[in-house]
């Protein structure tokens, strides 16, 4: 039995990439494994279009408009979303994916909240979305953060120039850079590699707080260059990336979004928890960097310090 059969799956980043074609993999489940879906986006016409596909293929939809960048939005955002499932709109909540994400071209530039803007979008947002629904789930339940191997920057990600994670305190890291000059290409891709290194803590240190029978893993979708998520990356990035993602061997949305899927729904990925590092298809080990427990307390009382200045604290922090 997969969860889809009662359950209601939330997705942030649906209208795009990854997102995207998970949304449709899941919409394109048979009857009876179709789950509902809520989706979290910006408002609009790519909205609009990725929820009617969806509605097309069977899905009940509902849109949530919410600016990621803004955590009034995500808070604004998880209420619709706890109002839907309270009227019974929705079938219970046994999943949320955690798929939206943004790299930055400037570290100066801030978020609404005044936080560097890749560290607000890839992982300020969705702690505040999963802090405040964490008392909606139904078990069991999952929920499947989106990560990356540029914490530690493989081959691949040293190709297109990426570097690996470089770790302080994470107030610090929430920081906007200063200086009358862009910082670089080097400060940008350790700012998301630093976001994408948070989530694995944050994921271990979320499982250790959730509740009984809400199992939480991170799905990395593999080494995907030249997908919209790159769209506010540096000029260099992108040019390079959109030429490897021709070559044969590379992960693509319509391969990794049905994984998506399936990580988020089948019974095959059940047993997923304490932040298990998932690489399409197959469970891999993380680096010792990801394991870190005095980081994953201090990210744990950070996130909620940046959350509590911002407006409303998260109950997942």
């Amino acid at each position: 039995m997969t969860v889809s059969e009662t359950g209601t799956v939330l997705i942030t980043g649906p209208t795009r990439g990854l997102g995207r074609a998970a949304t449709l993999a899941m919409a394109d489940r048979p009857d009876g494994e179709r789950p509902d879906l809520l989706l979290v986006g910006r408002a609009g016409k790519a909205l609009t279009e990725v929820a009617d596909e969806a509605r097309a293929r069977g899905a009940t939809v509902h849109e949530v408009g919410c600016d990621l960048s803004r955590l009034a939005d995500v808070r604004a955002a998880a209420a619709t979303a706890r109002a839907l499932l309270d009227a019974g709109a929705v079938r219970p909540l046994r999943a949320l994916v955690a798929n939206a994400g943004q790299m930055s071209a400037d570290t100066r530039v801030a978020s609404a909240d005044g936080y560097e803007m890749t560290f607000a979008v890839n992982y300020l947002a969705h702690t505040q979305l999963i802090g405040d629904l964490l008392g909606s789930f139904t078990a069991p339940a999952r929920v499947v953060l989106l990560g990356s191997n540029t914490y530690h920057a493989n081959i691949y990600r040293r190709i297109l120039g990426v570097p690996a994670a470089k770790w302080r305190d994470p107030v610090d890291i929430a920081r906007a850079g200063t200086g009358e000059k862009n910082p670089g290409l080097k400060s940008t891709g350790v700012a998301y590699s630093n976001a994408k290194l948070a989530i694995l803590y944050y994921a271990h240190e979320l499982q250790r707080h959730a509740g009984p029978g809400i199992n939480v893993s991170v799905f990395e979708p593999g080494w995907m260059p030249g997908t919209a998520l790159g769209r506010g990356a540096p000029r260099a990035i992108r040019t390079v990336g959109r030429g490897l993602a021709r070559l044969p061997g590379v992960a693509t949305p319509e391969r990794s979004g049905p994984a998506l899927a399936s990580v988020a729904l089948d019974d095959t990925w059940a047993n997923l928890r304490d932040g298990e590092f998932v690489v399409i298809d197959k469970v891999r080990e993380v680096r010792p960097v990801a394991q870190d427990r005095d980081r994953e307390r201090r990210l744990w009382a950070a996130t909620a310090q940046l959350l509590e200045r911002a407006g409303t604290p998260s109950d997942a922090c």
